[in-house]
């Protein structure tokens, strides 16, 4: 089914409490307008774990406080968006065609089920422990006991995935010699490993977090008709699943004969009777497998987005669904992960250039490798 995407910002700057209670009216707003929201990616920066535990908690019991049974999946991580706000929500909704929405809940998280006369998806939020903020690979194992608790649940499994957004705490941190990301990649490989029976992967994001934990999103799909997804590569990068051992940084676990890489397609289209969408992955200025623009933010840009014309060419996408052209195709979302905040206003500058008029989130993240400054990630419509 067809999403729709809005930026959703306080008015007034204020504290958190302050600036997350003007976003909550608007999300009232939103819903009087005829929207069911879907899912809430709340983006914030506060001092310490424990603050984000505490905005988790008061964030969440007002959403489900003030939706009820109509309650989205909701994310909150930690993100600071661009000043001067201390919160920023990016929202999906249902729009496009009819379709049954319901919220259910695993272990006091909200996730969503959507059922349309094609498909059913799942979108799930802020699957998380904060029992082991330190520990990535217990955090991460816990977030995804919860992906396939949910996937249970609506009789799916994780061959169902078609997208995942992972959030790692002080991802570029090494402990003991291993990399926090890296662990992330093992433990995911370890879980595709036994649950997944598919030859490629999701799309995917891998992105710095402050401070600790592991957080996963999630967005599975199930036909009720034919139903096309298909991988789509990017002819200037390798596939980051076959990334040299070089490339992926720390030890590798005692046993292992190598590291495993990050375990994600480039981007992958859906396509069914009614609608046809590319996910595109978190994109970085990598061509090949190396870095460019190393120390540039500009370049780096520029470059992460010629990479996302690469998997939007209109050509290849008439080719792969057989049926559309591939002209006139328009971004419904974008989401701007930058390292450092000073270069906020010249990547928004950037991408207001290439994307206008498109929702986007701009928000500081760690990058998965040291000398890269900012990722990209969307969703396009051909």
């Amino acid at each position: 089914m067809l999403k729709n995407y809005s930026i959703c910002l306080p008015v007034v700057p204020g504290s958190l409490e302050e600036e997350w209670v003007q976003i909550l009216e608007k999300l009232h707003e939103h819903v009087k307008a005829g929207n069911r929201l879907l899912k809430l990616n709340i983006f914030t920066g506060l001092p310490g774990y424990d603050s984000l535990i505490y905005a988790r908690g008061f964030i969440m019991k007002s959403v489900i406080d003030g939706f009820g049974e109509s309650c989205p999946a909701i994310s909150v991580t930690m993100h600071p968006p661009e000043s001067p706000w201390k919160v920023a929500a990016e929202v999906m909704s249902a729009g496009g065609e009819c379709c049954e929405v319901s919220t259910r809940f695993v272990d006091e998280t909200p996730y969503v089920s959507i059922s349309t006369a094609h498909t059913t998806e799942v979108v799930g939020a802020g699957l998380c422990s904060d029992e082991w903020p330190w520990n990535t690979r217990k955090s991460a194992a816990a977030a995804f006991e919860k992906v396939l608790a949910i996937l249970d649940r609506e009789n799916m499994s994780m061959d169902n995935l078609i997208r995942q957004w992972n959030y790692i705490g002080n991802i570029l941190q090494v402990s003991d010699g291993f990399q926090n990301y890296q662990t992330f990649n093992e433990v995911r490989n370890e879980y595709y490993s036994k649950y997944r029976s598919l030859r490629g992967y999701p799309a995917a994001t891998g992105i710095g977090m402050m401070h600790g934990g592991v957080i996963i999103d999630f967005l599975a799909i199930a036909a009720k008709e034919s139903l096309n997804i298909k991988p789509v590569d990017n002819p200037n990068q390798v596939n980051a699943y076959e990334y040299d051992q070089k490339v992926l940084k720390g030890l590798k676990r005692k046993g292992q004969a190598i590291k495993h890489a990050p375990q994600f397609e480039r981007a992958l289209m859906v396509i069914n009777s009614k609608t046809c969408r590319l996910l595109i992955s978190g994109t970085a200025s990598i061509i090949g497998q190396k870095t460019i623009g190393k120390g540039d933010v500009k370049e780096q840009t520029i470059v992460t987005i010629e990479n996302i014309k690469k998997l939007t060419d209109s050509e290849r996408i008439s080719q792969m669904t057989g049926y559309l052209s591939g002209s006139g195709g328009r971004f419904s979302l974008i989401r701007v992960y930058i390292r450092n905040s000073k270069d906020f206003e010249e990547v928004k500058k950037i991408c207001g250039e290439h994307y206008p008029g498109v929702p986007a989130t701009y928000i500081e993240a760690d990058i998965c490798r040291d000398e890269l400054l900012v990722e990209i990630e969307a969703e396009y419509l051909p």
